[in-house]
């Protein structure tokens, strides 16, 4: 990806963006954001808000695009190359609030010379910590035990009952050591736990001394190995079922499948039938299949710790991933590259 800009293609860029805005910038937001980001939007650009949080058609995801200079969608909204070729002459960014882009055609955009942006690293912390939660959640049961507790069917202290695991010496396998998969092993040493990765790249030396992480080349064996396996991968098309019915049995019978990242990495059905029939020990489980639906039988399983999206659900993550979205609004208005672009080179 180009790190500066000559002078003459800075002038054709600037000249370009000026064609589609007349005064202020015409921004339209799909979801609703927190007040404060809200706020300054309104003083900064032209803005439409979605003041009822409720989630856009694609009839009104296309007449927005239609009608607008720059979209700000998230990852509920799916944009897809038929709909960004409907788009109006005056889109020329859309400036996703959030570091997945799995829901945009990237080179339907790239095709009519739109700018798409995200918002990497403001989650991090946020997605790692919510890792270590489910963890020790699952590992620990506590989902069972507070699901007997508010049933009123405790009967008190035993030695043999709601027992879990400790973590410490534990191996922890993680598929995709980017930032949060760093961010996961990180924290994994205060627990004791023996980190083992896989990633398309393996991490310097120096990085893995510093993290205690062991690279496995062999996916199929990582999975086998690991007590715990966490999914830190992005969503795409060679990720889709990366973890399938084969893989799932490649796991331990008393293993931990925890996923943070994007439910379309695991076949949810195949997760199903082997934590029914006790094939796995159970599962922590932020990011579904077909969310918002979620199938009853992950709800009703006494070992699988459930939660609705929450990984970035912090107002310090919120907060930045706003001000990332308008920072690149405010670069692209003025006819420079956006800090956070995606698609490379600049149109």
């Amino acid at each position: 990806m180009p790190t500066h800009q000559s002078a003459a293609d800075a002038r054709t860029a600037h000249e370009a963006v000026k064609r589609r805005i007349e005064g202020k910038p015409s921004v339209i937001v799909t979801r609703r954001l927190l007040p404060e980001t809200e706020q300054r939007m309104r003083e900064l650009f032209d803005v439409t808000l979605n003041a009822d949080d409720r989630a856009m058609t694609r009839d009104e995801l296309v007449a927005a695009m239609q009608s607008c200079n720059v979209l700000v969608p998230t990852v509920t909204d799916t944009i897809d190359a038929g709909m960004i070729a409907e788009a109006g002459d005056r889109l020329g960014l859309i400036a996703n609030f959030g570091a997945g882009i799995e829901h945009i055609d990237l080179a339907a955009a790239r095709a009519r010379k739109i700018i798409v942006t995200n918002t990497p690293g403001v989650f991090t912390d946020d997605t790692a910590d919510m890792t270590l939660a489910l963890i020790i959640s699952v590992a620990r049961r506590l989902n069972h035990g507070g699901r007997i507790l508010r049933a009123g069917k405790w009967e008190g202290w035993a030695p043999s009952t709601l027992l879990g695991h400790r973590l410490n010496g534990k191996t922890l396998g993680i598929i995709g050591m980017g930032r949060i998969g760093q961010a996961v092993a990180h924290r994994a040493r205060a627990f004791g736990l023996q980190v083992a990765y896989h990633n398309r790249h393996r991490l310097p030396e120096a990085l893995e001394t510093m993290l205690g992480a062991r690279y496995v080349a062999d996916l199929d064996t990582l999975i086998g190995d690991a007590d715990i396996l966490s999914l830190h991968c992005p969503a795409s098309p060679e990720t889709h079922h990366l973890l399938d019915a084969r893989r799932i049995a490649l796991m331990k019978p008393e293993a931990y499948l925890i996923n943070t990242a994007r439910g379309q990495i695991v076949d949810e059905q195949a997760l199903i039938e082997a934590l029914v029939a006790g094939r796995i020990g159970g599962a922590g489980l932020d990011v579904f299949e077909h969310e918002p639906q979620v199938d009853p039988r992950l709800l009703a399983h006494h070992n699988v710790a459930i939660l609705p999206h929450m990984g970035s659900a912090t107002f310090e993550g919120r907060i930045a991933s706003g001000e990332k979205v308008m920072a690149n609004i405010r670069f692209w208005a003025d006819g420079h590259r956006p800090p956070d672009q995606v698609l490379e080179g600049w149109v």
